[in-house]
C-alpha cells in the first residue's frame, strides 16, 4: 500500500509539474512587450509598427513598447533580438534586409534569419517600381531594354545603398535583359529620387512609398511594377512580368519574428494577436498609404517559408557582383 501511495504522490507531481508550463503560457504576457523596429523613429516603417503595437495591446492587455534600434543595415536591432530570451516578450519587426538580404550581404552577421528566429507573422509587401526621367523616351519596360542596349554606357540608375533592394533589383535587371546599366549608390532613398527627377542620373527601382507620389506628379514616368500582382497605388502601371521579364518579383517584406525558441503556444497567441491588429479598421489606410500588399496567409510558417525562398534569390545576385560589406 505505501509503494502504491508513493506512486500516486509520483504521478500527481509529474502532472503537476507538465502543468505548469501550460499555466505559464496561458497567462502569457504578464509584462510588457518589447518590439524591436531596427531603423530610425518617424519613419514609414516605424509609423506601421506603432500602429501594429497598439492593435497587439488592445488584444493581450498589456503594453507593446516599440524601441528603435537602428544602424548597420538593421543589423543591430535584429542582433538585439536574436539575442533576448525566448520567452516571446522581445519581437523583431524586419523586413527583406535583415530576415533575407543581409544574410548573403555582410561578412560577418552575428546572426542568421531562419536559425536564430521564429516566425510569428508576415505582414505584407511593397512593390518596387521602374520609374524613368521624363527625357527618356521609352514608354514600357521592353522599349527601355532596347534603348539601353542601342545606348550602352549612357544609363544610370539610382538606389537608397549598396545591396538595399532599389540597388539588387538593378543588378537582376540587367541580368535578365541584358543590359548594362550603371549603379549608382545614395545614402538613402530621398536623395536617390530627388536626382532622378533632377536628371542626374536616369531611372531607379524605388520603392512605391517613395516613388508613387513623383508618378502622380507627373515628375517621373513608372514603366513597370516589380512585384507579380499589380499595385492598388498605380493601377494602370503594368507589372515587368505582363512585360515579358517572367518571374520578376522583387519587393521590401515586413515580417515579426521572435528569438528561437519561443514555445510554440506563445507564438501562437501572438500570432493571433497581430491577426487581430491586422483587421481593425485603423491598419488598412497606413499599408494602403505605403503601397503595402497584405501577405496572403497570416501564419507563421508562411513567413518562415517566404523567408526561406528569399535568401537563396537575393544571395544569388549578391554573388553574382561579388557584393560584400565588412
Amino acid at each position: 500500500m505505501k509503494f502504491i501511495g508513493l506512486c500516486r504522490k509520483l504521478l500527481l507531481g509529474s502532472a503537476i509539474a507538465l502543468s505548469m508550463p501550460a499555466m505559464a503560457w496561458a497567462e502569457f504576457p504578464e509584462r510588457p512587450i518589447k518590439f524591436v523596429v531596427p531603423f530610425a523613429a518617424g519613419g514609414p516603417t516605424d509609423a506601421l509598427a506603432r500602429s501594429l503595437a497598439e492593435g497587439v495591446r488592445v488584444k493581450l492587455g498589456q503594453p507593446v513598447i516599440v524601441e528603435n534600434r537602428a544602424g548597420a543595415g538593421a543589423n543591430v536591432g535584429a542582433d538585439f533580438v536574436a539575442n533576448s530570451p525566448a520567452d516571446g516578450y522581445t519581437l523583431l519587426f524586419g523586413t527583406s534586409g535583415p530576415l533575407a538580404i543581409n544574410v548573403s550581404l555582410y561578412a560577418k552577421l552575428s546572426y542568421d534569419p531562419i536559425k536564430s528566429f521564429d516566425p510569428v507573422i508576415m505582414i505584407g509587401k511593397m512593390p518596387n517600381v521602374l520609374s524613368v526621367h521624363p527625357s527618356v523616351p521609352a514608354q514600357n519596360v521592353q522599349e527601355l531594354i532596347a534603348y539601353a542596349k542601342a545606348n550602352a554606357g549612357k544609363l544610370s540608375f539610382s538606389s537608397s545603398g549598396n545591396g538595399a533592394s532599389t540597388h539588387l533589383a538593378g543588378v537582376m535587371f540587367n541580368a535578365i535583359a541584358g543590359t548594362d546599366i550603371l549603379h549608382v549608390p545614395y545614402r538613402g532613398g530621398a536623395p536617390a529620387i530627388n536626382d532622378l527627377i533632377g536628371g542626374q542620373v536616369q531611372m531607379s527601382f524605388a520603392d512605391i512609398f517613395v516613388s508613387a507620389p513623383h508618378i502622380k506628379a507627373g515628375l517621373l514616368r513608372a514603366l513597370g511594377v516589380t512585384t507579380i500582382e499589380r499595385t492598388p497605388v498605380l493601377p494602370d502601371v503594368p507589372t515587368f512580368d505582363e512585360q515579358g521579364l517572367k518571374g520578376f518579383d522583387v519587393s521590401v517584406f515586413f515580417g515579426v519574428v521572435a528569438p528561437k525558441g519561443v514555445p510554440e503556444p506563445i507564438i501562437a497567441k501572438l500570432n493571433a494577436a497581430f491577426v487581430a491588429a491586422m483587421n481593425d479598421s485603423s491598419i488598412k489606410p497606413i499599408l494602403d498609404a505605403q503601397g503595402i500588399i497584405p501577405a496572403p496567409s497570416s501564419s507563421p510558417a508562411y513567413l518562415g517559408t517566404f523567408m526561406a525562398q528569399e535568401i537563396p534569390k537575393w544571395r544569388d545576385v549578391i554573388n553574382s557582383i561579388a557584393l560584400r560589406i565588412d
